[in-house]
């Protein structure tokens, strides 16, 4: 019977392991035994803690490992400038996106905003964001192993660009440790294959825990922030990434968007872009034909840089916010928002939630209160989902689309079915 189960594709287990958990967790919901369901936590909780085990090893071993395979220092830094300039552009336009549809949908109208207060301690603290000066300077770890403790991803990210630069520098001295890092990432992807075997069971009690905790009176009133965030984020997948793909890449983009579709599954049900990393490397080499080069290099950097999903996120709670309070943003505060709302996004942790740290950084910009985010609350992992779908999607559009102008796409694994 595990054989057989085994043999179905990932995203169609994970598939069934929702829709199932939707069916029990709501009857139980429905025969007032929520509780229950919320006893699914800690098997929830057990399957995050295993895919953010992944986060560290598997972004500082690729990262070292792809840019120990460049060799040629010009290649390192088109690559750099291609990827990074790719996913400043996507995310300015998410933003966009995302003021866009909350004028569209106004999903502030009638809304009553609490008192910040009425948080308590919940609410996240607006003097926890990271600004844009403590950002620039905490790129370089003044110690590294406390980084990878810590998960300081930006950090680790410099750091393993830094030893990677250092090994090719070594030359033929530094070939061992070369061999020794592409070794221990074939190993960190086995360990991938192990957990990854698991996920339905993990999304299953995590779907179930979330039925059973949400209050649905509470939501009701709220359902059309979740329904203002998933218009904007599938405006951002279809036009903003079919869009480049089309005009810019000259790809096909229902080619595209079959090969990854098991990545975006995992990010839509763990609601965390560096969990989901190890899934989007292996979709994007085997199904859309990216080098290991590229992959290894342009991946680890998105899960980190690019969270459009989450500059979304912003310029929806930035409309919101001003729709409930009955005022008219001027252009200054909506340029305002667009230049915050990218930089904040851009230095958000690849983690559950992580906008709700961030939002308050948007909504003081511009000079609204913060108490928005205490109704953000109940919904935010509804959201949470979506967002990180959006943002892995965004992952694998840039890579696919950095890898063909640097002449390392496989355009006949790019038009083949994908691999189940």
């Amino acid at each position: 019977m595990w054989q057989s189960w085994t043999m179905i594709t990932l995203w169609k287990r994970i598939l069934i392991a929702f829709l199932l958990a939707v069916l029990i967790g709501g009857t139980l919901k429905a025969a007032g035994l929520g509780t229950i369901a919320v006893d699914a936590q800690p098997v929830g909780l057990v399957f995050i803690n295993a895919i953010k085990m992944l986060m560290v090893p598997i972004i500082f071993t690729t990262i070292v490992s792809g840019v120990t395979s460049l060799h040629d220092s010009n290649k390192l830094g088109r690559l750099g400038v291609k990827t990074i300039g790719l996913y400043f552009l996507t995310t300015s336009f998410a933003v966009i996106i995302g003021l866009v549809m909350g004028g569209l949908l106004e999903p502030g109208a009638g809304i009553t905003l609490p008192d910040p207060g009425l948080a308590g301690g919940n609410a996240p603290d607006p003097n926890a964001s990271i600004s844009l000066r403590d950002l620039l300077i905490g790129l370089v770890p003044s110690n590294p192993v406390a980084a990878m403790a810590e998960g300081n991803v930006l950090q680790i990210i410099v750091f393993a660009v830094l030893t990677g630069i250092s090994i090719n520098m070594a030359g033929s001295k530094g070939e061992p440790m070369r061999k020794f890092f592409d070794s221990a990432t074939e190993v960190i992807f086995k360990l991938v294959f192990i957990i990854m075997e698991l996920a339905p069971f993990g999304v299953f009690a995590l779907i179930v825990w979330v039925i059973g905790e949400l209050a649905i009176d509470e939501l009701f009133s709220l359902v059309w922030i979740v329904v203002t965030l998933y218009a904007a984020c599938l405006v951002q997948i279809v036009l903003v990434y079919g869009g480049l793909l089309t005009g810019y890449g000259r790809l096909n983009p229902r080619k595209f968007f079959r090969g990854i579709i098991d990545a975006q599954v995992v990010a839509f049900s763990t609601a965390t872009s560096a969990g989901t990393l190890p899934v989007t490397m292996a979709n994007v080499e085997r199904n859309l034909g990216v080098s290991s080069q590229v992959t290894s290099f342009v991946l680890p950097l998105g899960a980190t840089m690019n969270m459009d999903g989450t500059a979304i996120y912003m310029g929806i709670a930035a409309m919101f916010t001003a729709q409930a309070l009955g005022i008219d943003l001027t252009m200054t505060q909506y340029i305002t928002v667009i230049l915050t709302g990218t930089l904040a996004s851009i230095g958000a942790a690849s983690i559950p939630s992580a906008g709700l740290i961030l939002m308050p950084v948007v909504l003081s910009s511009v000079g609204l209160p913060l108490g928005a985010i205490v109704l953000f609350f109940p919904i935010d992992r509804l959201m949470d989902m979506m967002r990180t779908l959006t943002n892995v999607t965004g992952d694998a559009t840039i890579s696919v689309l950095v890898a063909q102008s640097e002449n390392e796409l496989d355009m006949a694994v790019f038009d083949a079915d994908p691999v189940e």
